[in-house]
């Protein structure tokens, strides 16, 4: 069965770094959308980076351009989420989620169990 591993959250000062880490398993799909989801309390879940192994493309929210970088390792089943100059609002829990439609659509089929970050002085 399809899984998915979060890990690389924590308490991190604003302006910090912090990389979050997605190990896969469970499947064998060539192509797919892998991405980083991110939820507040009492607010809509928020798209934050994609990759669609598809159209090749890597989709960022708006918010998180030029701050956050998303790739892939070189073991093939992990993914990387490198977040720097953090802000108290980048404070959530963090999901990596998988869609099978292979397209970032915003449609997820599979999910972590999430990571929490915590921006704050």
């Amino acid at each position: 069965q399809v899984q998915l591993v979060e890990s690389g959250g924590g308490l991190v000062q604003p302006g910090g770094s912090l990389t979050l880490s997605c190990a896969t398993s469970g499947f064998t799909l060539d192509y797919y959308a892998i991405g980083w989801v991110r939820q507040v309390p009492g607010k809509e879940r928020e798209g934050v980076a994609c990759i669609s192994l598809s159209d090749g493309g890597t989709y960022y929210e708006n918010s998180v351009k030029g701050r956050f970088s998303f790739s892939r390792g070189d073991a093939k089943n992990t993914w990387y989420l490198q977040m720097n100059s953090l802000k108290p609002e980048d404070t959530a829990v963090y999901y990596c989620a998988l869609a099978l439609s292979s397209y970032c659509l915003g449609d997820y089929d599979y999910w972590g169990q999430g990571t929490q970050v915590t921006v704050s002085s």
